[in-house]
Order: C-alpha cells, then structure tokens, then sequence
C-alpha cells in the first residue's frame, strides 16, 4: 500500500523563487496545494498596487499553479495586514524609531499568520520561497542561512519558533537564484525570467517618504550643526530621518550632511559633515521584543550567563562580534561591540549567528 503523501501549502507569490519552491516539492512527491496572499493596498491608487498582491502577481500565481496541476486558493489578509505591518510601520516612525517591516510581515502575516491557516485546514506544512534552511538536531530545530548569500533572507525570520519550524519547508534554502532560475526555465515555469521586487511592497511606486508625509503628523523645525547647534536649514519633519542618512538631508552648497541626532524636544534635527564623525556611532545597545530559535541560548540568557557572539544590526550588514547580556530585573537584553558601530538605529532587528546558524533576534531601541 502507498504511503500517504504528506500536505504542503505553498505559498505561491507570483515569483519565479515560490513557483521553483512548489515544483520542487511535487518532484519530492508532495501533496501540493498553491496559495496567493492579498495584502493591503492604499484606498484609491489604482495605478499604485501592493507589489506583492497585485492583479499581475495573482494572475501569475493563478498560472503557475494551473501548469503545475496543483489547486490553488487565495486568502485575504488585507485588514490584518494594515493592522499588523502598515500601521506598525507608521507608528514606529512617528515615534522616532525605523521599523523594518519585512520582519514583522513575516512573523505576523506571510509565515505567523499563515502557518496557523495552514495547520487549521489539515496541512502537515507550510512551504515558502525564502533562501533559509531548516535542519533537524536532536528534538530541536536549527534555522541556517541560505546558502546563496546574495539573496540569504534569515535575517527577516528571527522571529520563528521551535513549533513553526517543526512545520516549514523552505525548498531553497541550499540553492543559488541562478540555479533557481535556470531549473524554472527547464520546468517550463512562465515567471522564470520575471524580475525580483526589492522595495517595500505597500508604497510600491512611490518615494518612501512620500508614503510618511501622506499618513504621518509632521512637524517642520531646525537643521543645527552639531555641536556647535548653528541653524544651517529647516527639515520637514524628524520621521523622515534615520541616524547616518545622507539623501533626503538637504542642504545646498556646503554638503554632504548626515543625520546625527534628533532633539524631539525641540524638534531639532543635527547634522554632521563627517561620514565617521565620532557621534555617528556606538558602543553597545539594547534589546526588545527578543526570540532565541536556539534553546540552548535561551537557557545561558536566562542564567545571566553573558554570551560572547556576532550580530548583523541591519539586513546585509556584516556580522560583528559583541558579548551579549541579560538582566533579569528590567528584563532588558544588552550588546556590547568589541569595535564601535556606526548607524545603530532604534527600531531595527538585530540578528545573532553562531556561523551558518540563526540564533535569535531582537528590535534595537
């Protein structure tokens, strides 16, 4: 008697990697079922669409899944979307902070909030496109970085757990985007040639801060030079900078200028004309909203053993190595650099790796 195939929800974006992701798994003797994601998109922008669930990326979706004789569905998590990702995003920068967004969309929508639709319907798993591995050790899981680093997105899924890993798939995690789209064209697959998007998905076709003064209270005041604090220009709002920002700030004639530090009591941006000016960066920071996948981290952590370890402070940013504490009393996580780093901004993840392994995460404030 044959065995019972297992069921995998795919979901499919309209890509070349998830549409590759889907075929893999039906060459591996899947049960495959393809699901597209629709998102939230700003009221009255027809020509604006959310790149990730527009009426082109469905239709793709829609295609990939027919040439692949899979049944395919579509699910609406527009208001859970604009909930979880899009009003996260404007809050956090309103109040001073730069949110990534992929990092929350991931954990609250794409996988979080998929993974448990999944499970709820009978699936065994949940597969998607991204470029990270998934590898059994012992009873635990270990989460990898993709092996093509180029394109290795481990850093947007920090925030997985040993339960939800027990359940993902992630078929590319060992494959470079070359080889991807060479064995989708080999398959036949349409979207094999389709270009990647690289933008935020939901001010697709528009200058990010743009989307800020739209839905964002800004106040005008000062540009000073720091330290001196001489008035050199006006800014149109403190949202609309992050610490070492040089496009957007400016001043005409004597620049560059970067974005050094925000007085949001007096509304005051200061500037600095030095790339390396000693106040562009920091000794060590802490740590919110923090989730080890590795357990037996985890466990040193809440000891109050400090670890000594390497963290990326921003996606593609390099590794570096920093001794990682806890204090149980105010329940706070602390960094510590061996070596100054420049641009440390609230609001950012910070991702740490043991090598290959994905250790565990936490949002910068």
């Amino acid at each position: 008697m044959e065995k019972k195939k297992k069921k995998v929800l795919v979901a499919i974006s309209g890509g070349v990697d998830s549409a590759v992701s889907a075929k893999l798994l039906i060459d591996q003797r899947y049960d495959v079922s393809g699901i597209f994601l629709n998102f939230w998109k700003e009221p009255g922008t027809n020509s604006v669409e959310n790149k990730c669930c527009s009426l082109e990326a469905q239709m793709d979706a829609k295609k990939v899944c027919l040439d692949l004789g899979v049944p395919f569905y579509t699910f609406n998590f527009s208001s859970k979307f604009k909930k979880e990702v899009v009003d996260n995003f404007l809050n956090e920068y309103q109040i001073g902070r730069t949110p990534n967004p992929c990092v929350i969309c991931n954990k609250k929508i794409k996988i979080g909030g998929l993974i448990d639709y999944a499970l709820s319907l009978g699936f065994d798993y949940l597969a998607t496109g991204h470029y990270v591995g998934v590898e059994k050790d012992g009873k635990n899981f270990k989460m990898l970085k993709g092996v093509d680093k180029d394109k290795d997105q481990s850093y947007f899924l920090y925030t997985l757990n040993q339960k939800q890993l027990k359940h993902l798939i992630f078929p590319l995690g060992k494959w470079k985007k070359p080889a991807v789209r060479k064995f989708a064209k080999k398959s036949g697959l349409l979207v094999a040639s389709k270009n990647d998007s690289q933008e935020i998905c939901f001010i697709s076709g528009k200058r990010h801060n743009d989307f800020l003064k739209k839905y964002l209270k800004l106040k005008p005041g000062n540009i000073r030079l720091w330290p001196e604090g001489k008035i050199i220009s006006q800014h149109q709002g403190l949202p609309l900078y992050t610490i070492g920002q040089r496009r957007g700030v400016e001043i005409g004639g004597t620049g560059p200028y970067y974005a050094a530090k925000f007085d949001y009591k007096n509304n005051d941006l200061y500037v600095v004309k030095n790339f390396d000016d000693p106040i562009l960066y920091g000794k060590e920071m802490a740590l919110q909203d923090v989730n080890w996948i590795n357990k037996n981290l985890a466990t040193s952590m809440k000891k109050g053993e400090p670890v000594k370890t390497k963290v990326v402070i921003r996606y593609r940013h390099k590794p570096v190595s920093c001794l990682l504490s806890y204090n149980k009393t105010n329940d706070v996580y602390k960094v510590k650099f061996f070596k100054k780093q420049r641009s440390i901004t609230p609001g950012q993840s910070a991702v740490f790796y043991n090598g290959k392994e994905v250790l565990g995460g936490g949002i910068i404030f």
